[in-house]
């Protein structure tokens, strides 16, 4: 069997391209204006999620850590509206999640249709709803509060979902205090863009249908390495298909694989975070001032990659993504990049159970789509 000598040159060559224009791009990183102040208010949500949360015994720290730093935009009113959906989706999530969890509990096969049919039917939502953070939250914490019956739970359903409830809590309690004092100080100097409006599409749309069927047939198969992989890299695998498969409607039938890229710039992004977290934890030794100093940085690199004029900025949300939950510690004074490694391989893990997916569909990719009614109707 030959090796495709030209497609590993093809994906060294963008390999290269991406980390040039992400080094050109991080010299401004410091440059006065709109993006130095995105950065400054991510900081400080996320450092005040952080607090707040070790202050409310929160199970997972870096779970509201990324919720500060994903809820505040450059705008009151944008951090508000994602807030608001982000909590409604979780609360949703949380109780459906618990309903759930507590009749499939040590059923794989149950708990395998479980997750296939919302999973499936909220990233369905996910693209052709104007709703789009809510019911991407239904379908993440759906999914983490069933997955975990798979393993060993440190917590029965019902406290894990009241877990996730409050680490959304704090992280988007965090946000949007900060958003409001950004907006009558920095933000009366320079201040925020509105984002253009979401869009919704009305009527049965096969190609998504689809497209959301791959993830849901994804997150079937995450009972299946039950009995050989461990929490939380279980969860964080179908967080993972579900996050690559969040994908914008138009690029469903768009030209390219809008997934393919979604998982290299998901894949460069958690690789780079995730390393510099754990060099700072091994740097660091356990000091908490060097430790929160270096998350100041991680997360200001994160944001400047998210906002810059190039199409990276996937790579910076996974950037901060991984960063952060490497290197926020539940307990300051047992950071260990243990966790980090069992999440990163989660995403190596959810990669995996994808490209599974979508090799099953590529071999019916002639029978099934007529049946869906492929494209809009």
């Amino acid at each position: 069997m030959s090796i495709d000598t030209g497609g590993i040159r093809r994906w060294a060559n963008d390999l290269q391209r991406i980390g040039r224009e992400l080094w050109r791009d991080l010299k401004t990183l410091l440059r006065p204006g709109p993006r130095l102040v995105d950065q400054i208010e991510a900081v400080a949500s996320v450092l005040l999620a952080i607090l707040l949360a070790q202050l409310a015994g929160a199970r997972n720290v870096g779970w509201a850590a990324f919720s500060g730093y994903m809820v505040i935009r450059s705008h009151l009113s944008t951090s508000m509206q994602r807030a608001a959906l982000r909590v409604l989706g979780t609360l949703v999530g949380a109780l459906a999640g618990y309903a759930m969890a507590i009749h499939v509990a040590g059923h794989p096969v149950w708990t395998s249709m479980a997750l296939g049919l919302v999973v499936t039917g909220t990233m369905y939502m996910v693209l052709v709803s104007r709703r789009t953070y809510a019911w991407l939250f239904t379908g993440l914490t759906f999914l983490m509060i069933v997955a975990d019956t798979l393993g060993a739970q440190e917590l029965p359903p019902r406290a894990y979902a009241i877990s996730r409830v409050v680490e959304i809590l704090v992280g988007t309690g965090a946000s949007l205090l900060v958003s409001l004092v950004s907006s009558c100080t920095l933000r009366r100097w320079v201040p925020g863009q509105l984002p253009k409006p979401a869009t919704s599409y009305r009527g049965w749309h096969g190609a998504a249908a689809w497209h959301a069927l791959q993830a849901g047939v994804a997150a079937m198969l995450i009972p299946c390495f039950a009995h050989w992989i461990a929490m939380p890299t279980l969860t964080q695998a179908g967080v993972t298909v579900m996050a690559v498969m969040a994908v914008p409607l138009a690029s469903v039938e768009a030209p390219g694989n809008m997934v393919s890229t979604r998982m290299v710039h998901r894949f460069l992004g958690c690789s780079l975070g995730g390393l510099l977290a754990m060099g700072i934890l091994l740097v660091c030794h356990h000091d908490p001032v060097l430790i929160t100093l270096g998350l100041c940085a991680g997360v200001a690199i994160g944001r400047h990659i998210e906002n810059g004029a190039h199409k990276l900025g996937y790579v910076g949300v996974q950037f901060a993504l991984a960063f952060l939950v490497v290197l926020v510690p539940d307990h300051y004074a047992n950071a260990s990049i243990q966790p980090g490694l069992e999440r990163l391989a989660g995403i190596m893990l959810g990669f995996v159970l994808l490209l599974l997916a979508r090799a099953v569909f590529m071999a019916g990719r002639t029978q099934l789509p007529r049946l869906l009614g492929r494209g809009s109707s």
